[in-house]
């Protein structure tokens, strides 16, 4: 297996946990739908957040209305309820700090402009990737090829002399079939067991 140059990891559940369960309870007390209501609701929003294609004041419109609520939410109090599930994985963090200072390392990440505002100041190590691929900067979402192939671009290296680790199946296996070495994320545990396997071990 030729050497892994370049590691891209995802945000989500990667660096900073999600707890979609809390974000719907939390919605659900200010506008009163019941809160699998509201994550039914979601599901129908998650793709033009993460494109940038439903954002700013339409998006804060479409997320009280899911809710259940009848008025708008005001800005600060959609800001505290759309951040509100976050919580940095504080255990992976030292091993990312680690292989930043071995391997380039860059973000590939399905994300909106308010929660990535509210994360990268809480993320300093991101200041260190070599790139960060945003979807809502992009228009591009994971699995499409095409968000994977402009990270390629970026970092300047073959797909075979990459690695990709997501708590995703379906967007690792995305990053396989163009040559990537997709990785499924699921402790910080058996992150450090993979990157052994990938050859980055310490």
């Amino acid at each position: 297996m030729p050497p892994v140059e370049v590691v891209f990891l995802d945000l989500g559940n990667v660096l900073a946990f999600h707890d979609d369960d809390v974000l719907c309870r939390r919605l659900s007390e200010y506008g009163g739908a019941p809160p699998e209501m509201i994550r039914q609701r979601l599901l129908a929003l998650w793709d033009s957040s993460n494109r940038g294609t439903l954002a700013g004041d339409q998006l804060r419109r479409a997320i009280s209305q899911a809710s259940g609520a009848t008025t708008v939410m005001d800005r600060e109090t959609f800001f505290a309820v759309w951040t509100c599930y976050f919580r940095i994985h504080q255990e992976v963090l030292p091993m990312v700090d680690d292989l930043v200072s071995r391997a380039k390392v860059a973000l590939i990440s399905n994300t909106n402009e308010m929660q990535w505002r509210f994360l990268r100041p809480q993320l300093p190590v991101l200041e260190r990737f070599s790139s960060l691929v945003l979807s809502y900067e992009l228009g591009l979402a994971k699995p499409d090829p095409e968000i994977f192939r402009t990270a390629l671009r970026r970092v300047g290296r073959p797909a075979e002399a990459c690695a990709f680790f997501d708590d995703i199946p379906g967007f690792a296996d995305a990053a396989s079939a163009l040559g990537m070495h997709g990785q499924v994320f699921t402790t910080a545990a058996n992150f450090r067991v993979q990157l052994a396997r990938l050859g980055l071990g310490r």
